[in-house]
């Protein structure tokens, strides 16, 4: 089942979705990764969710990758006494340590590390931004604050703290239990939650040990000031819009999130926006004509990857939002324009594997090019010309099932699992037979080779070729 499309897209499981049968309907709707959500749900349900992506991955004949998405430590208020409140413009409010229920006038926030970065007028933002305070004065227990806008409050609802970095671990122990769960499952991607540092990642990556690969959700403004020690520790990263966008001045969203696609795009790591892409999809079987734009403009600038949340996890019509995806972004991809915008943004060569990918990506712009196919061990080879952004589609050959799933998260690879192959004879017989199977390798057409010597070997793309499809 072979994509007509570049960019990807993610599904978000959940309650509307999970069933084996609608987990594999998503799949031959488009879906190419699907997202396991840490902060909703049991681990036995999650268990059941993976395994019906399993299933599904057999039902369409290509590799489908499990994205699991750790909580991260969320802030949260604690509880009122009566479950809401009525606030009102210039009130003053409390936060502190307290543990009795809250009222009108205090709330509790079971969050020593929230008091130890306050400063005298911060700004504190609830239940993502509806309600404002500022923060008048502030001790290790307890913050005075006044109440800017919003005029009603209810338990539990979530704490941003714009422009601080709040020292609070990035794993929690509910985190901790997830990946360890989660990697016994035999997840491909795990992603961390409001990372705000490298340290961060870091932890992530030693707890990990390789079973699985690391994607950042950069949602946090706090990481932005140290984006390039997190990239160097990531496989990947999510621009996640939701957090972000409340930390940030509305105006400031699109601006940052051009600089972490490109950002990703330049070191060849795959990049997911999130957020709100077809929200009015939860409960409606149409977008909004903004929501289409937003998709497209994600496709525009050239992100591996789109993701659906609630409009697949919890929505009326998640194979709708799925199909309406694949359409908006196959319809961008067919704009005699989109190519200019894919070659706007080459990188650097700065290593001859980079050089040779590069010509790779020069050669197949050739009318009578198929197809690119890459020998990958580790998935390197396939990632570097994804990076490049080459017209042709390329053909990610692995005999590693864990590598080939996780390319399915790349642009333009499409992953397929073959035997190891020992003879470098036997690349231009593999990779036309490959191309011819899947449809990539038309009779009469070229197909480039790209692999390295000695095979098997990870990271060492040495030789390109060319091979010709047989003609009937």
């Amino acid at each position: 089942m072979i994509r007509a499309r570049r960019a990807r897209i993610v599904a978000t499981l959940g309650p509307a979705s999970r069933d084996p049968s609608r987990v594999r309907e998503l799949a031959r709707a488009g879906a190419d990764v699907f997202r396991v959500n840490f902060s909703h749900g049991s681990q036995a349900e999650h268990a059941r969710s993976i395994q019906a992506v399993r299933a599904a991955e057999a039902g369409v004949g290509r590799p489908l990758a499990v994205l699991a998405d750790l909580q991260g430590p969320k802030l949260r208020l604690g509880e009122f006494a009566d479950g809401v409140v009525r606030l009102r413009p210039g009130q003053n409010f409390r936060l502190d340590l307290r543990r009795e229920p809250g009222d009108a006038s205090r709330v509790p926030v079971p969050h020593p590390e929230v008091f130890a970065c306050l400063r005298i007028g911060a700004l504190v933002l609830l239940d993502d931004g509806k309600v404002r305070l500022r923060i008048l004065a502030h001790g290790p227990d307890y913050a005075e604050t006044e109440v800017e806008a919003g005029e009603q409050l209810s338990d539990h609802k979530g704490l941003n703290l714009p422009n601080l970095s709040v020292p609070i671990p990035a794993l929690t122990e509910k985190d901790r239990a997830d990946l360890a769960f989660a990697l016994n499952e035999g997840v491909d991607w795990v992603a961390l939650s409001f990372v705000q540092r490298a340290s961060d990642m870091a932890e992530l990556r030693a707890l990990a040990q390789g079973r699985a690969a690391l994607l950042a959700k950069i949602e946090k403004p706090a990481a932005l000031e140290s984006l390039d020690e997190i990239l160097d520790l990531s496989e990947a990263i999510m621009v996640a819009r939701g957090d972000l966008g409340v930390e940030l001045a509305p105006e400031e969203v699109p601006v940052f999130q051009k600089k972490l696609i490109r950002a990703a795009r330049l070191r060849g790591l795959p990049v997911i926006v999130a957020t709100q892409m077809l929200e009015s999809m939860t409960h409606s079987p149409t977008p909004t004509r903004a929501e289409a734009s937003d998709v497209a403009g994600a496709v525009y600038e050239g992100a591996d990857a789109l993701m659906l949340s609630g409009e697949t996890a919890a929505g009326d019509y998640p194979l709708e939002a799925v199909a309406m995806m694949d359409r908006i972004i196959t319809r961008v991809e067919q704009d005699p324009r989109w190519p200019e915008l894919m070659r706007a943004e080459y990188p650097v060569e700065d290593a001859d594997a980079d050089a040779l990918v590069a010509a790779a990506r020069k050669a197949s712009e050739s009318s009578s090019t198929a197809c690119i196919v890459a020998f990958t061990t580790t998935g390197q080879t396939a990632l570097r010309l994804a990076r490049e952004r080459p017209l042709q589609p390329t053909l990610g050959l692995t005999p590693n099932l864990d590598t080939a799933r996780r390319l399915a998260l790349a642009w333009g690879v499409e992953p397929r699992v073959i035997p190891e192959v020992t003879d470098p004879e036997q690349l231009a017989e593999i990779a036309v037979d490959q191309a011819v199977e899947t449809g990539l390798g038309p009779p009469g057409q070229r197909v480039l080779i790209l692999a390295g010597l000695p095979l098997g070997s990870p990271g060492a793309a040495n030789i390109l070729r060319l091979a010709h499809t047989p003609r009937r």
